[in-house]
């Protein structure tokens, strides 16, 4: 880059803030990427948005509480959107997993992490084992997680990534 000094100039923000001493935390105020055309699931449900470049989002609501993960389940390639939302303490611990609809893996909405399998009984069952069966390489790979804010003065929705 011509006319540039690496490393000793500051980034853009700093240098183009007026106000001494401030520093900015992030966009939004911390918040994110404000994400518009979105519409929040109603409680208890699961929403898939789709972004460019065949990027998706599986939002969850549970108890007014807004939890994402990736959209696309890294074992089989399918819809976590079209999953099974798994809020039993009991059986399941303290954070809601959704279920992958065709290989039964489990995700925290907290932190993406995958977990137990769902058990699925029927043609449902019958399909869970056959794409186990044909996707063993990444069986335990865990998904991206995201923050899901609305500011309740503006109604604007944010989305940050865990």
């Amino acid at each position: 880059m011509m006319g540039s000094r690496r490393g000793k100039g500051g980034n853009l923000r700093r240098s183009l803030d007026d106000t001494p001493g401030v520093k900015v935390k992030g966009v939004n105020s911390g918040r994110g990427q404000e994400i518009t055309g979105v519409t929040l699931p109603e409680n208890g449900k699961i929403r898939g948005w789709e972004f460019g470049e065949g990027r998706t989002i599986a939002c969850a609501n549970v108890n007014g509480k807004y939890l994402a993960v990736d959209g696309r389940c890294p074992r089989c390639a399918f819809d976590l959107y079209r999953g099974k939302l798994l809020v039993d303490a009991e059986v399941w611990g303290p954070e809601p997993r959704v279920a992958c609809p065709t290989c039964s893996v489990t995700y925290s909405l907290k932190t993406g992490k995958f977990g137990p399998e769902y058990k699925a009984t029927g043609l449902a069952g019958f399909v869970s084992t056959w794409a186990k069966t044909a996707t063993v390489s990444n069986a335990s790979q865990d998904v991206p997680a995201f923050v899901i804010t609305r500011d309740e003065e503006t109604g604007k929705v944010f989305c940050r990534e865990l």
